[in-house]
């Protein structure tokens, strides 16, 4: 008995002993644990979803239904049954919710193979929405430090949505720019006041009760606004995502939309639509709650960023300072954000060389979503417009490329795989093509600017293998540049010289920018020039069609080809498209291109305008697109050249039948 105590005291010492060494030896294994990334987030404490608790309770076994199932989905993957793997794959998430390739899997899912089954633009949207949210809202909540699931969600920004591979992707450029206008508004144009916008957001009260400590006034804006959603019209009031629809609508039609101004429809909308535009009047448009209702529609934002969107509003405004003037309404600011927070959250935790490729292909995203923000980063969106999204570029952002080319050529300079010389090849491309697109845009000081870059870059500043390309006149390097693209690839010019006078109808009339406009009729007329006095502008084939000739032909069209393009780009706010349109002859004195286009862009037109809100106010788009002067004698001069067309090309065929016949009876065996 004696002997028993003993050896039960010992144990109990021995015990107690342990359990005071494991304690002091936690604080040791949970560092050891943070550095190396042992854990599936950084937060030792962070708590699981229940499901979790529940998938860890059946231990073993989970492993093995896990097993089974993946390969069940794989299967029916291979097979083309989308839809039929979407229950198996959501209780793999819920059996291993830190298993990030499901999740990417099935978002993927959704996004791609099910949506581009479906027939309308409407019905692939909701499915590629279904797969970013997943992925997002839970897939990232889960493993907040994944790189492969930060990659996989901004390529499907970059790629489903900002490229044109999916039919319906203005559809979807659209409806993310109108959803996220309406979430934060519209964006201040000026970087700096882009920057203290976001800041303002991100330094918002947390939540509601703080905020009404802050400002009391907040209980009045709250009760006024609640009593305004009477239940008996099945309307509710919370401080969410549709409390900033509304408030984003109210302020689009009073004092932002183009469109309703032009409609003149304000108290016509304010009589006849949901009760709370009358409350926000009463509310939002009163001196007197001004301070307190802006602090509140900068919390829900916050609020809604957090809790419906799992972004950070803190990470928004350090990445719109650190980086540019981010337009979160444009799919590659989202690709941005995602690529940019993957890195910065999850690259320490790729501990491995072999899989440094997830690492580079981040980067990647993250350095071609800026390019895409400088081609076209710029966002013109009415929300009581029937219009698409219009997009144009964005010179603010050449620098910021630039810079991060600095950043991960040094940082990846020893990567195995030619990690360096993929950012080598991008920035020389990336410049080169800016250099020229600038000059086309009549932007010809930052056109200078970054030739010298290049000059500096890959030029005479490139140590031993310094070369004079970049040391030359800007017109002459442009020219150059072209001539050896256009020799090689001729039909480009046109397409060039008519991308350039698009541009500048834009900006030079759309956006009274005169100079613009004209160095593009200047890039234009030298271009033509060129072509017409190269020695191969006479070759024929051997069907004896002028292939070059054409060309000419094409692009001294390319004014009128422009603007017809232009004024049926249903992308384009039509009020827009009517100031071009009434300006443009003072550019073109003496040359009918509004007469030449006029017939040929009416039949769209008239559609669209039928097909819009305008058609209420106005009797026809003629109201919009006057008919040019003297629209009857270019008709009957048309006419006329036409026949004389007509009249020569029989003539031909009559001449050339002719000399057939004689051939024939002049051989062997003829008459």
């Amino acid at each position: 008995m004696r002997t028993d105590r003993i050896t039960q005291s010992i144990a109990l010492f021995i015990m107690i002993v342990s359990a005071v060494a494991s304690g002091m030896l936690l604080p040791r294994v949970v560092d050891q644990s943070d550095r190396h990334a042992l854990r599936y987030t950084d937060s030792t404490v962070e708590g699981a979803p229940m499901f979790v608790a529940a998938g860890q309770s059946i231990g073993a076994l989970r492993g093995l239904i896990v097993t089974v199932l993946w390969l069940k989905v794989d299967y029916m993957k291979s097979q083309g049954l989308f839809y039929e793997v979407m229950a198996d794959a959501e209780l793999i998430t819920k059996l291993q919710p830190r298993f990030p390739s499901v999740w990417a899997f099935q978002g993927h899912n959704m996004a791609y193979n099910i949506s581009v089954r479906c027939n309308s633009p409407a019905e692939r949207w909701d499915w590629v929405q279904k797969g970013i949210r997943l992925v997002r809202n839970e897939g990232i909540r889960h493993n907040p430090n994944d790189i492969i699931l930060h990659r996989e969600l901004a390529f499907w920004f970059s790629h489903k949505i900002g490229n044109v591979a999916d039919d319906g992707h203005f559809y979807y450029k659209t409806m993310l720019a109108r959803e996220w206008h309406l979430l934060l508004g519209e964006p201040p144009d000026d970087w700096e006041a882009r920057i203290a916008w976001m800041r303002e957001i991100a330094d918002a009260a947390e939540s509601i009760a703080e905020l009404k400590n802050q400002y009391p006034e907040v209980e009045e804006i709250e009760s006024t606004l609640r009593s305004a959603f009477p239940a008996a019209q099945q309307l509710t009031f919370e401080f969410d995502q549709n409390f900033l629809a509304y408030y984003t609508n109210w302020r689009a039609f009073t004092s932002e939309s183009v469109t309703a101004q032009i409609l003149g429809e304000l108290e016509e909308f304010r009589n006849n639509t949901p009760p709370y535009f009358a409350a926000f009047d009463s509310v939002a448009a009163d001196p007197q709650y001004a301070e307190a209702m802006d602090a509140l529609v900068k919390h829900v934002r916050k609020r809604v960023l957090l809790d419906e969107y799992n972004m950070d509003p803190q990470l928004m405004f350090e990445y719109t300072r650190d980086l540019g003037p981010i337009d979160w309404r444009h799919s590659s600011a989202h690709s941005l954000y995602w690529s940019r927070r993957g890195m910065q959250f999850g690259e320490r935790r790729i501990l491995s060389d072999d899989r440094i490729y997830e690492v580079l292909n981040t980067a990647r995203i993250q350095i071609q979503s800026m390019q895409e923000l400088s081609r076209n980063g710029r966002v013109y969106l009415d929300l009581f417009s029937n219009e698409f999204v219009s997009r144009a570029p964005d010179p603010r952002w050449v620098d910021p490329v630039t810079d991060h080319f600095d950043l991960f050529y040094s940082r990846y300079y020893d990567t195995r795989g030619g990690g360096a010389d993929t950012f080598i090849d991008f920035l020389e491309n990336f410049m080169g093509a800016e250099v020229r697109g600038a000059f086309r845009r009549g932007e010809l000081e930052q056109a200078e600017k970054m030739l010298a870059m290049l000059d500096d870059r890959f030029g005479t500043g490139a140590g031993i293998y310094a070369n004079p390309k970049y040391a030359v006149p800007l017109d002459v390097y442009v020219r150059t540049e072209v001539r050896g693209q256009y020799e090689a690839q001729p039909t480009l010019a046109p397409r060039e010289v008519q991308d350039s006078l698009y541009y500048g109808y834009r900006v030079g009339l759309g956006q009274d920018r005169p100079e613009v406009l004209r160095q593009a009729i200047f890039f234009a007329n030298e271009t033509t020039k060129w072509f017409k006095g190269n020695s191969w502008n006479n070759y024929k084939t051997r069907f004896q069609s002028a292939r070059i000739g054409d060309l000419v032909g094409e692009l001294e069209q390319s004014a009128e080809i422009a603007l017809a393009r232009i004024m049926i780009d249903s992308t384009i706010p039509l009020e827009e498209r009517a100031t071009i349109w009434s300006k443009i002859d003072e550019f073109f004195r003496g040359q009918p291109v509004r007469q030449r286009v006029y017939d040929d862009i009416m039949p769209q037109l008239t559609r669209e305008f039928q097909q819009s809100a305008y058609s209420a106010r106005f009797e026809s788009v003629s109201e919009f697109v006057p008919e040019p002067p003297n629209m009857e004698g270019y008709r009957a001069i048309i006419a006329q050249q036409r026949m004389e067309a007509e009249a020569a090309a029989e003539a031909a065929r009559e001449t050339d039948q002719t000399e057939r016949r004689g051939s024939s009876s002049m051989t062997p065996g003829g008459g």
